[in-house]
């Protein structure tokens, strides 16, 4: 349980919450309804964690929503999710790496302008960590998880602690706030602020792709997912208000550095330098994660002959070195190239894949409904149904507001297809591993 909420801390909390507060602000600066769209966003996440957790405990496979899709919703659907899942997380990893590469530039003068050079330096190191074993990728997943759990802590306390004189000051000063919208655009307003708070938040799935490696899933599956949203949010939100305790509204609104601005109000020329070095931590963690997500994604869809059947392979530490090595390989190239189009087409997967998961909750109710269910989902179906419809109408204006990239995404969904089947075709002999029906 512990290492799978260490790992969806891990995942979740990193850059996210450094700019996500400024964006928020400027949207909406009013101190109820931005702390508002957080208190909904987490409302949001504990209803989908509810039907996570069913078919988490239910299905207790590596690979993350892979599995779900797959068996609820038939194989090219599970290789949709699959794939845009793997390929997204790699992204996601190399976009880590690059962000702890122009922090560590900041904070050591000497790498200032080798960004590249140490985001794949990075990727590669945590290559060699977890090809030792599973314990080694855990170990430290652990350890970097409690680390910048303890240091946004202290943070937090420091504000309320020593941001007395920040908060009378910003409390007697005249300061101008950007005016809050009203009708449409505030309806827009609100919008933004809860799509930027469902991507700052999400992650708090992590444990279900180390599905196989629990030794008590009915049990621990549910326990660590409700833990991870607990947890993330309770820090979100005393990030929040330890932020607001010490800025006015006009200076978090736009700040895409908020606490690097709120610690420098509290340990003056230092406050930057600290929460670069905490973000170094945060960011290290997320990539460790964000590894070990991929490597078990193609791992599970290897075993289910969607993949090349050598990637099954693990060596004596229990980690599935060929996908390891690919998976490491495609961050790599992401670092090297340009990107941005790949991941703004992938998030829309990445949105569509939630969907997906709790369309596969609905299904497989019906479909099975005396399969082993160690965890029912609390609600069902309204909570179930809230989170489904909160993913249908998210998708909905990811696609309003960036066409292009959506009809390019559907051109890459017209295209799979055929790679499916290919794939199907050439890792369609022999026994290798698990039972797919499983």
């Amino acid at each position: 349980m512990w290492f799978g909420i260490s790992a969806a801390i891990g995942n979740t909390i990193a850059a996210g919450i450094v700019r996500a507060p400024g964006d928020i602000a400027q949207w909406l600066p009013n101190i109820y309804l931005f702390f508002g769209v957080w208190v909904v966003g987490g409302l949001y996440a504990l209803a989908g964690a509810s039907s996570l957790a069913e078919l988490g405990a239910a299905i207790p496979r590596s690979g993350g929503q892979y599995n779900f899709s797959r068996r609820a919703l038939g194989e090219y659907a599970g290789f949709i999710v699959g794939w845009s899942d793997w390929l997204s997380t790699c992204g996601t990893a190399a976009a880590v790496a690059i962000v702890i590469g122009e922090y560590s530039g900041e904070l050591i003068p000497p790498l200032a302008g080798h960004v590249k050079l140490i985001a794949v330096v990075i990727i590669i190191g945590f290559f060699i960590l977890q090809w030792r074993g599973i314990k080694w990728g855990s170990g430290t997943q652990l350890v970097t998880a409690a680390m910048k759990t303890f240091a946004f802590v202290i943070v937090v306390a420091a504000c309320f602690l020593l941001g007395g004189h920040a908060h009378t000051a910003a409390s007697a000063s005249v300061v101008t706030t950007p005016p809050l919208p009203s009708g449409w655009p505030l309806a827009l307003a609100l919008l933004l602020g809860l799509q930027a708070v469902f991507y700052t938040i999400d992650g708090w799935d992590g444990i279900i792709y180390f599905g196989e490696e629990v030794r008590n899933p009915g049990r621990d599956i549910p326990r660590a997912i409700f833990g991870s949203v607990a947890t993330i949010m309770g820090i979100y939100l005393l990030i929040n208000a330890a932020v607001l305790y010490v800025l006015p509204m006009s200076r978090i609104a736009g700040n895409t550095f908020v606490l690097g601005t709120a610690a420098e109000t509290i340990f003056g020329p230092y406050g930057d330098t600290i929460i670069r070095a905490i973000m170094v931590v945060s960011l290290l963690s997320c990539l460790n994660a964000n590894q070990l997500f991929c490597t078990r994604t193609l791992y599970a869809m290897s075993c289910d002959r969607l993949f090349f059947r050598s990637f099954t392979r693990v060596n004596q530490g229990g980690t599935p070195t060929l996908s390891l090595l690919l998976s490491t390989i495609v961050g790599v190239l992401f670092v090297l190239g340009s990107f941005e189009i790949v991941i703004a087409m992938l998030s829309f997967f990445f949105v569509a894949n939630y969907t997906l998961s709790y369309s596969s909750l609905f299904a497989l109710r019906r479909k099975e409904p005396q399969m082993e269910r160690p965890y029912r989902a609390w609600g069902y179906p309204w909570t179930t149904g809230l989170a489904l419809v909160g993913s249908i109408g998210f998708l909905i204006e990811a696609v309003r507001e960036d066409r292009t990239n959506s009809v390019l995404t559907l051109v890459a969904l017209a295209c799979s297809y055929p790679v499916y089947r290919v794939l199907k075709f050439v890792s369609r002999t022999g026994s290798i591993g698990p039972d797919p029906s499983v």
